[in-house]
């Protein structure tokens, strides 16, 4: 079993972590700590440890040092424990860290869900001596958790970062794509490495922002970095003001969501932003990013791009990038297969759901599902309905009727535009794709509406520009299948939001049917 043993952290102590019967020669975690910054670690011998960071001036004004230690650690135990910690106590927000970012990996051996149930026991006990206070679930809905730059890195992750970083040192005029489908840990790595490049001597003086087209998300982001030490909410920036001054290197999360000029809302703001740099009427927010940066790093899903208004990929096929490509799955615990099913599906493809550890349910009764994601909110929290636009937003003029009727049941589009996910009233309304995108939930249960049907005669996918109530989002559609591209983005990208599960309750009955025979069908 894990103990947590406590010493003063000065000279006259360390011959006490030394008789301590783990404090010398055994894999520990120790945490240094004062009343408001704290030193993570893992060592082979805590004394050892110790005696060296008493020669760091910023760890020898920490005075207590708690050393986590158990008769079954092994390395990869510690490791993967002082990660966790490091994690979780940032997400708290209690203390600054000391502890830079760099080398935390994320990894399997033997027994780690022992280790995983062992860390939950040493939380609670880190509750009981007071150095924390929120339990390990509220932490993980956080934001703060979810976007910490703290994270344990896959190795594919660990690739691009060290590539990234090596780069960008040299300092040479360099655009670089990282592509990643839904779940791939973009919007992680993007903090992280903004954190870890101002960390590192080499490159801790470029002038550095990361870009966030989404108002929503770009809002989080700011929260998330105000409690990071190291970095600022003003380093969190829209497109619009990367023209403000020059920049070394502009990292851009959701790239897909830069806009051209189209439906836009601020014809006479983009203008002037163009004219400001002697570009034409064509000029883009991703061209504001070009001419306001030596570097750029563009984090980017084609497949997620779901307005019009987006810049197409094939302007991004332009930049002549360096390419990287992410494809370990971090959010979604049914992983690539689940994935994969779900690109299969709209493909029309015979996909029998064999998906394990994920919980995906295909409903008939739409009050069903609203009720059992309500049940999944109250076990877990943060359960969302969310759906397609096919209904017009009646009640954004104020009163109290609905927007969205189906069999009976009368529900309300998203109050807040704003981080709506962690709104108090999310629960009783329904998102779109504008306020979930970049978000994740525990659970999703999306509801796929009647603009997007089956056509048995011609055995495909079909959608219905009428019922498709995004007037921004169609008003310069150029025909049926570049609508049918958005609407089946949005989708995908709605279905591929849920950690733990994803419910789905589909009006058009025929399109219902095909796919539940497609789920069936064997191969």
């Amino acid at each position: 079993m894990s103990e947590i043993q406590t010493f003063k952290f000065d000279k006259t102590n360390f011959e006490k972590i030394r008789k301590y019967k783990h404090g010398k020669n055994w894999p520990a975690v120790y945490i240094l700590g004062s009343k408001k910054e704290i030193y993570i670690g893992e060592t082979t011998s805590v004394f050892t440890r110790s005696r060296q960071h008493y020669e760091n001036p910023d760890r020898a004004k920490l005075d207590q040092i708690h050393v986590i230690s158990d008769d079954e650690f092994n390395k990869s135990a510690t490791l993967d424990t002082e990660s966790w910690l490091i994690q979780y106590f940032s997400a708290e927000g209690t203390y600054k860290l000391q502890n830079g970012n760099g080398g935390l990996k994320n990894h399997e051996y033997f027994d780690r869900e022992k280790y995983r149930a062992k860390f939950e026991v040493t939380w609670e006990k880190l509750k009981e001596i007071g150095l924390v206070k929120q339990d390990l679930v509220q932490l993980r809905n956080s934001d703060l958790f979810k976007y910490s730059p703290y994270k344990a890195l896959t190795e594919d992750q660990l690739m691009v970062v060290k590539d990234l970083s090596e780069k960008i040192e040299r300092g040479a005029r360099q655009s670089y794509l990282v592509s990643g489908k839904p779940g791939t840990g973009k919007t992680v790595l993007a903090t992280y490495l903004i954190k870890h490049l101002k960390e590192r001597k080499e490159t801790m003086g470029l002038e550095v922002a990361l870009v966030v087209p989404m108002t929503a998300l770009r809002k989080t982001l700011r929260k998330v970095f105000s409690k990071i030490s190291g970095l600022n909410p003003s380093m969190v920036i829209g497109p619009a003001d990367v023209v403000k001054k020059k920049y070394d290197l502009l990292i851009v999360d959701e790239a897909h969501r830069l806009k051209r000029r189209v439906n836009i809302a601020n014809y006479g703001s983009f203008d002037a932003t163009n004219m400001g740099l002697g570009l034409g009427a064509e000029g883009t927010e991703l061209d504001w990013i070009l001419a306001s940066s030596a570097q750029q790093i563009f984090f980017y899903d084609k497949n997620q791009s779901v307005r019009p208004s987006d810049i197409g990929h094939d302007r991004f096929a332009t930049l002549n990038a360096i390419p990287y490509d992410l494809v370990s799955q971090l959010r979604v615990e049914g992983g690539d297969e689940y994935i994969r099913f779900i690109e299969d599906l709209f493909e029309l493809k015979k996909v029998p759901y064999k998906v394990s550890k994920y919980d995906f349910k295909m409903y008939d009764d739409i009050h069903g599902m609203v009720t059992d994601i309500r049940q999944r909110d109250k076990e877990v929290q943060l359960a969302r309905v969310v759906a397609g636009y096919a209904w017009s937003w009646s009640t954004k003029k104020g009163g109290d009727g609905h927007d969205i009727e189906i069999d009976g049941l009368k529900l309300v589009w998203n109050s807040s535009n704003t981080d709506w996910v962690n709104s108090p009233n999310a629960i009783n309304e329904v998102g779109c794709i504008h306020t979930v995108q970049g978000y994740d939930l525990n659970y999703a249960g999306v509801i796929i509406g009647p603009e997007l049907s089956y056509d048995e005669t011609r055995g495909r996918l079909t959608v219905d520009a009428d019922k498709y109530k995004d007037i921004n989002g169609k008003r310069s559609i150029t025909g049926p299948e570049e609508l049918e591209r958005y609407v089946i983005n949005i989708y995908k990208t709605l279905l591929t939001r849920g950690i733990k599960g994803t419910y789905v309750y589909i009006v058009d009955e025929k399109l219902r049917e095909h796919f539940r025979q497609l789920m069936q069908a064997d191969h």
